[in-house]
């Protein structure tokens, strides 16, 4: 879908559906370049922040579907056609990609800033996980074409940006292509009002996350209850009434909630847990710039975000007694706020901007 007429910057994105850490980035990128339209597949404005209706919203003729606004995984045949269509007239366009937006045709210069290589042709037993037999079936039938489609627009970028040495590592490998990290920024304000949550008292560990099979949950509840410790849950998905029935009775989930509340979350608890394998992984950050330790898996993006021993604990394995063991070395360690605060810095929001502003004045030189 062209713009009516050239822009100096225009935005894309897969799709706007969910509440996510690649969601949150496009929300600095819409800030960082005001007035830049931004395209995308598929726009649900009660699933995704509310941020997102302030902005020049151009969705793709598959928002005209109800039924993919709201399971927007039915839609992955159709993605790439629908972005090889998509035409976005303007000087530059960052596309921000998790292996769709990359696709767009852009009548001046393309800069992809890539959260992950498609996980359904590059990390298949994670992502096929989450889909249904039918979404399996077509996902196995299509990936020939769609990795030949991949490979083909991945190298028409002028220039690869990454978030994270992990996916770095993953785009030289799936393209041969040397990217630059450039690390997404923390989207909370931390000077932001808190809403405090009636009978939950601090000193609780946190889990911040979507509830999906591979995020691990389970595995934080079933240490927590070895354990005796409190959890509270900040998230929502479809594992979230198997996990429910099976937690202890110390464990409270919150759902989906606002940032006012996420605030006194993290202020409030005295470790995050995170022991899914990630790309990134922002919520170590968020919970860093509350000066909170996390606790996560240590492989993928937690590499970057949690500096064991720091910042935080490494733990050795996506296991139950791993966890176990991290927790119980936790309760022996003391972290300095300021050392965690100084890290999160690294991560600002400035910093991020500054950057994607000189990568596109450097790209237009």
């Amino acid at each position: 879908m062209p713009s009516k007429s050239t822009h100096h910057v225009a935005l894309a994105h897969d799709y706007l559906t969910q509440r996510g850490g690649a969601e949150r980035v496009v929300i600095d990128l819409a800030n960082a370049f005001p007035g830049a339209p931004l395209f995308t597949s598929l726009f649900e404005p009660s699933l995704t922040f509310p941020e997102f209706q302030r902005f020049d919203i151009h969705p793709s003729p598959l928002n005209q579907l109800g039924l993919f606004r709201q399971h927007h995984r039915l839609a992955l045949p159709l993605y790439a056609p629908t972005f090889s269509a998509m035409k976005i007239d303007a000087d530059v366009a960052i596309c921000s990609s998790s292996g769709w937006a990359h696709g767009a045709e852009v009548t001046g210069k393309k800069i992809v800033y890539c959260h992950a290589p498609a996980r359904w042709l590059y990390q298949r037993d994670r992502y096929l996980r989450e889909s249904g037999v039918v979404q399996r079936i077509g996902l196995n039938a299509l990936s020939p074409w769609l990795r030949k489609w991949d490979q083909k627009v991945a190298k028409s970028a002028d220039v690869y940006l990454v978030n994270s040495t992990a996916t770095q590592t993953m785009v030289q490998d799936a393209y041969g292509i040397d990217a630059t990290i450039v690390h997404p920024p923390i989207s909370i304000d931390t000077a932001g009002p808190q809403r405090p949550v009636k009978g939950i008292e601090p000193g609780f560990f946190l889990v911040v996350a979507r509830l999906l099979t591979y995020k691990n949950v389970h595995l934080t509840l079933e240490a927590a209850r070895q354990m005796s410790q409190r959890v509270v849950v900040v998230g929502d998905g479809p594992m979230r009434v198997a996990l429910e029935q099976n937690a202890a009775k110390s464990v409270a989930f919150l759902g989906t909630v606002d940032d006012e509340t996420l605030r006194w979350c993290y202020a409030n608890c005295q470790a995050h847990v995170a022991m899914s394998y990630e790309d990134y992984g922002l919520s170590p950050i968020e919970a860093a710039a509350f000066g909170k330790p996390t606790i996560a898996l240590g492989a993928g993006g937690y590499l970057d975000t949690v500096r064991n021993g720091e910042t935080g604990l490494h733990v050795k394995e996506a296991t139950t007694a791993s966890l176990v063991s991290a927790l119980r070395e936790f309760t022996h360690l003391s972290f300095s706020e300021q050392a965690i605060t100084d890290h999160a810095a690294l991560f600002s929001k400035e910093r991020f901007v500054r950057s994607l502003q000189e990568q596109v004045a450097a790209v237009l030189a």
